[in-house]
């Protein structure tokens, strides 16, 4: 990879890093080290959710006219202030005030590197530049978290206002990184639209029938997985299978695990398969997933056949992320008009971010109380992802659907006009 995708990558991991150094442990900080109540801390992470969806329309529009690296800039030295602030805050309206600054930054970083991806690569190598981002954001949100679980000490608030100091520190250290990116400009997708202006038209977005589509797919995809996470599944996981807080722990660990051993392997299986039908695997995948959720909750094994199919679940889940990264995200890319990749990669992430705002409060409820109705609700989920994966597959054109066939048309091309070229010689 080039030096600008380098940096980019760089970005990423160390972009995670501040996220995991941090966000585990904000309930706590608000609620116990800074004395301001449960209430108040669960206002904290809704202020985050709402911070991105307000932010998240209008970051689509400022990347298309200023470009992805001034935004990304912006969002950091947002972010930056936010988590600084929050660190110092010691009154409920400071620290909500805090966590909306915190909250826009990090969720505009987001499509802004997206986009600086898609910019730094071509149709061939893109699956792979995503692929390489998720694993880096995952690598470091676990060492994110490691490290600052060993920072912190719930009897004293220097040592957070030191955890959010440097969590500061990061996005800052990421400013000055990126500030030494020079952009390209990415050669677009066969079958693309091409773009009408520089304005990030949401009208001329939404008349892209297989973008529209792609959206749909991904609020399932993020609703029935990632939503579920750390509200429906672990809820579930201890009242219904009764596993124990260390066990969850251990599904979470087993999680990043598959995602950091696998990953590059199942690229090498995805690179040359239809993306439609990779996420229509990954659909079954985690269908499967949820049945062995199933057994671990509702069946009448033993304790440590329910612990050991309910940690299957999470390395499951893990396994269609593995795959899910180097397909979504390029496709999302490669759908785009010229220059809207900024607008696409946006429109994404807040349809991510609706996700992941409704997925717990729908599934936390029922993952704690209906345990029956509740495996079988995103069993069918899981499903309809492979159903809505398929019918995508129809709106797409062959190299959106197949990347690699555009690369096997350009040499197809250049020898067919070599041959051309050398017939006479030949005659």
């Amino acid at each position: 990879m080039g030096a600008a995708m380098r940096r980019i990558h760089v970005g990423n991991a160390l972009s995670a890093f501040g996220l995991g150094f941090t966000v585990p442990y904000l309930y706590v900080y608000v609620a116990q080290v800074r004395g301001l109540g449960a209430m108040t801390a669960g206002m904290v992470l809704a202020v985050f959710a709402v911070a991105a969806l307000v932010v998240l329309p209008f970051a689509g529009r400022a990347i298309v006219r200023r470009g992805p690296l001034p935004v990304l800039i912006a969002a950091l030295v947002t972010a930056a202030l936010g988590s600084l602030s929050l660190g110092l805050a010691g009154t409920a309206a400071a620290v909500l005030m805090s966590a909306a600054a915190l909250g826009a930054g990090q969720a505009v970083m987001q499509p802004a590197l997206a986009t600086m991806i898609v910019d730094c690569s071509s149709a061939e190598t893109r699956s792979r530049a995503f692929a390489t981002q998720f694993f880096l954001q995952n690598l470091g949100l676990g060492v994110g978290g490691l490290i600052g679980g060993h920072l912190v000490d719930t009897t004293s608030v220097s040592s957070f206002t030191l955890l959010f100091a440097i969590e500061a520190a990061m996005f800052l250290l990421l400013v000055v990184v990126m500030v030494t990116v020079r952009m390209p400009h990415a050669p677009r997708v066969d079958g693309a639209p091409a773009g009408q202006s520089a304005k990030g038209s949401w009208k001329q977005m939404l008349q892209n029938r297989a973008m529209v589509q792609l959206c749909v797919l991904g609020f399932v995809l993020f609703f029935a997985c990632y939503g579920q996470f750390e509200s429906g599944l672990s809820a579930y996981g201890v009242e219904a299978a009764g596993v124990s807080t260390s066990a969850l722990g251990t599904a979470l660990a087993a999680n990043t695990a598959m995602i950091v051993v696998a990953q590059f392997a199942v690229l090498k299986f995805v690179e040359r398969r239809r993306r439609s039908r990779v996420i229509a695997a990954v659909g079954l995948i985690w269908a499967v997933a949820w049945l062995a959720a199933g057994y671990a909750g509702l069946g009448h094994g033993s304790q440590e056949m329910a612990t050991a199919a309910f940690i299957s679940t999470y390395a499951l889940f893990g396994l269609g992320e593995a795959m899910l990264s180097p397909t979504v995200a390029p496709l999302v890319a490669d759908l785009a008009p010229s220059g809207m990749a900024g607008q696409y990669n946006s429109a994404f992430a807040l349809v991510k971010q609706l996700a992941l705002a409704v997925g717990p409060a729908v599934g936390g409820p029922m993952g704690a109380a209906l345990h029956g109705p509740y495996v079988v609700t995103f069993l069918l989920f899981s499903l309809g992802i492979t159903y809505l994966a398929v019918r995508l597959g129809r709106q797409l054109t062959a190299v959106q659907d197949q990347p690699w066939l555009a690369k096997s048309r350009v040499v197809a091309q250049g020898t067919a006009a070599s041959a051309a070229g050398t017939s006479p010689a030949h005659a």
